[in-house]
């Protein structure tokens, strides 16, 4: 039975009207993701570079989230070219490699989601979910329409290399990742410092410039909101993980006392 897959980021992006608004799924589980996408999100990142996030757990990820109005992205830990084979044969149909800071890296990120003779993806989609096992029609001659590619920025090299990287064909967008930048910039933590805000903005307006989307994380309202205004298409604004970590403390600070003596470890 012929199938038709969901449109991608790139192509729900292309269709909207304001800025996408989403947060990271980072917690590996398949129940948080979904009570995360009926949460009124326009999108989710399941992310495998800074969480306990493997195939299997970002398989059953997928598979939760599909039923919902939110559009899943997932980061993988590195552009290897393995590790991007395995997570499109998932089904994934939306990517984010980190540490992107040059024009040559952004193209082997590209090479590496497609197949030959315009890349170096490996051929398995009669055994994979990407196709629905052979069920989407004519799956491997247009696999392009069904992937959409994001990088992400997050180096002042990058942020020289912007308008380059963005430029490259088969790169969708840029997302901006500031706790590295400012890391890359001697200001560890400092995500909110003025150099680092001004290094986005530059990174900003060459995306721009090149005519891709551009997105950046910001859990801070007010830096969120001001990105916004900047030309960000595309936010993240919140993590599982920290809702849960600043929601289990507010508890504690209403119910137990600050004196009260804590059970054994």
């Amino acid at each position: 039975m012929p199938l038709r897959l969901i449109p991608t980021f790139r192509d729900a992006l292309a269709a909207a009207d304001r800025p996408f608004a989403g947060m990271w799924v980072c917690s590996g589980s398949p129940l948080v993701a979904e009570i995360c996408a009926g949460g009124g999100l326009d999108w989710l990142l399941v992310d495998m570079e800074h969480s306990p996030n493997g195939l299997e757990s970002v398989l059953a990820q997928l598979q939760a989230v599909a039923a919902y109005p939110v559009t899943p992205v997932v980061r993988v830990p590195t552009g290897d070219v393995v590790t991007i084979k395995q997570v499109l044969d998932l089904g994934a149909q939306n990517l984010l490699v980190p540490m992107v800071s040059s024009a040559d890296e952004a193209a082997a990120v590209v090479e590496a989601v497609r197949y030959p003779p315009r890349g170096r993806r490996g051929v398995g989609s009669a055994l994979a979910r990407s196709a629905r096992w052979s069920r989407v029609d004519g799956y491997l001659e247009h696999a392009d329409e069904h992937v959409s590619l994001l990088v992400q920025v997050e180096t002042v090299e990058g942020v020289a290399a912007a308008g380059a990287i963005a430029a490259v064909d088969g790169v969708d967008g840029v997302f901006v990742g500031p706790s590295d930048l400012a890391a890359s910039m001697g200001l560890l933590g400092r995500q909110d410092h003025p150099d680092v805000v001004a290094a986005v903005h530059r990174t900003f307006a060459a995306v721009r410039a090149a005519g891709k989307h551009v997105g950046v994380n910001a859990f801070d309202d007010t830096l969120a909101r001001s990105y916004v205004e900047a030309g960000a298409s595309f936010v993240l604004v919140g993590a599982d993980v920290v809702l849960l970590a600043r929601g289990s403390e507010e508890l504690a600070a209403r119910f137990v006392p600050p004196t009260a003596p804590r059970p054994p470890s």
